[in-house]
């Protein structure tokens, strides 16, 4: 941890990543320096602020900071959630195997439920239904005998898609 970091007490730090939630989970500003317009407003440098975002993802209070592409706009027109029953003594290897193809978004195990036998989700996007048709298969392939069924749930219209808000419930 950076020494100015370092320095402030517990609830200063609190009060500081209270700040930083709210400053940002509406989405980082479309500037050429997100991280000293976060430095800035939060009236520390900026490498006490990416210090305070690392401590904040290896506590597990963040997850990540990522882009969230529209992705229609980017011509992927086409999507399919599909999902997997694998066997769960592989799921552990595969699942990130799966989540690393360039043509999936996102990928998560769940547990199954009555009537619903699925195990693994994972987004796919393509630019016509042949090509997540051709995804599909790319990943039924790479699951092979540890996978015994699987669906694809398709998109029909897209949803406004917005991170946590709790700066608000304060």
């Amino acid at each position: 941890m950076s020494a100015c970091i370092s320095r402030f007490d517990p609830s200063q730090l609190a009060e500081l990543a209270k700040r930083l939630v709210a400053l940002t989970e509406g989405g980082l500003p479309l500037v050429e320096d997100p991280w000293g317009w976060l430095a800035e407003r939060l009236e520390i440098s900026v490498d006490d602020t990416l210090t305070l975002l690392q401590q904040l993802q290896s506590e597990g209070a963040i997850r990540r900071i990522a882009a969230v592409p529209n992705h229609y706009r980017l011509g992927y027109r086409h999507n399919g959630m599909t999902v997997w029953n694998v066997d769960d003594a592989e799921i552990a290897r595969l699942g990130p195997l799966i989540g690393a193809q360039t043509f999936v978004s996102h990928c998560y195990r769940r547990p199954r439920q009555e009537g619903w036998h699925y195990n693994l989700f994972a987004m796919v996007h393509g630019r016509s239904a042949e090509e997540i048709d051709d995804y599909r298969a790319q990943i039924r392939a790479l699951l092979g005998n540890a996978c015994s069924a699987d669906d694809m749930l398709v998109s029909s219209r897209i949803l406004k898609k917005t991170g946590l808000r709790v700066a608000s419930h304060r």
